[in-house]
């Protein structure tokens, strides 16, 4: 099968680097961001818009497109490189992220942006929302499917499990959830803030199915999500083992770059390391 093919995950891999290159720079040209989730999640990002997700990047309101909802909205410097090395607008664009009149705000808007899907930024509502789109689509006989990509200190929000008991309820299968599952958050570990563990038997008690994959693997990433289309009765969680900061090596698994721009000394040491490991 083609996405069993090595030249596929080494082309993904390849688009991967791209894409933590053009966050990173992103947030150092605006002097904010957040670093550690967007190059935490590439490898997530880059398997769905460059080979899961049935889109149309000329006809962005395309109604039987796969919908893909960036919950963890912070982690916004991450799909506008993808949305525009997919070709929803130029690649110039990237240039004017966060400013007054660019299409490119701080967290994605569904009203400024081509491709994306909700407006997000306020952490827990992706869930809920994909939910409500999986429901739309039911009532619409559409096909389409919905993905949404959860930070791991977002499942601290009480309103993730109200989504996720709602999509249960209604037997969403085409509801596809990934946790970006870290362990790293804005002030600290996870696991000593609020600890989310037994993580995979709390989505398994709220009738998910579960996938427990490693988030850097981009072949494991591929066939979780070709697993997730199998399951005809109920919603998947994919819950994907990263690193905050992955690729950097000053980054990785450090809280402080949750939220933090780099200067221009740590920029060029970042984008040498992610060049090498291209």
């Amino acid at each position: 099968m083609k996405y069993k093919t090595e030249a596929l995950m080494i082309e993904l891999d390849k688009k991967t680097q791209q894409l933590r290159k053009d966050a990173l720079e992103m947030i150092y040209r605006r002097k904010a961001g957040h670093p550690g989730g967007s190059l935490s999640s590439a490898e997530i990002v880059a398997v769905l818009f460059f080979h899961t997700l049935n889109i149309n990047p000329q006809n962005p309101d395309w109604e039987d497109r796969d919908r893909f909802i960036l919950s963890k909205g912070h982690a916004s410097a991450l799909l506008y490189a993808a949305l525009a090395r997919k070709g929803y607008f130029p690649l110039e664009d990237l240039q004017h992220w966060g400013e007054l009149d660019c299409h490119l705000q701080g967290h994605p808007d569904i009203l400024k942006t081509p491709g994306v899907d909700m407006t997000t930024g306020l952490l827990g509502h992706g869930i809920a929302i994909g939910a409500g789109l999986c429901l739309a689509s039911r009532f619409l006989k559409k096909k389409y499917r919905v993905f949404v990509l959860l930070g791991d200190g977002e499942c601290q929000a009480g309103v993730v499990w109200e989504g996720a008991m709602m999509a249960s309820k209604y037997r969403l299968a085409k509801l596809t959830a990934v946790v970006d599952y870290n362990d790293v958050q804005l002030d600290g570990y996870v696991h000593e803030i609020m600890p989310l563990d037994p993580l995979l038997d709390k989505w398994q008690s709220f009738n998910w199915h579960v996938l427990e994959i490693n988030g850097h693997n981009v072949r494991e990433i591929v066939e979780a999500f070709e697993t997730a289309n199998e399951i005809h009765n109920k919603p998947t969680v994919i819950i994907a083992h990263t690193t905050k900061g992955k690729g950097v090596s000053f980054m990785e698994s450090e809280s402080i770059w949750h939220g933090k721009a780099p200067d221009k000394e740590q920029y060029e040491k970042a984008i040498a390391e992610l060049g090498k490991r291209a």
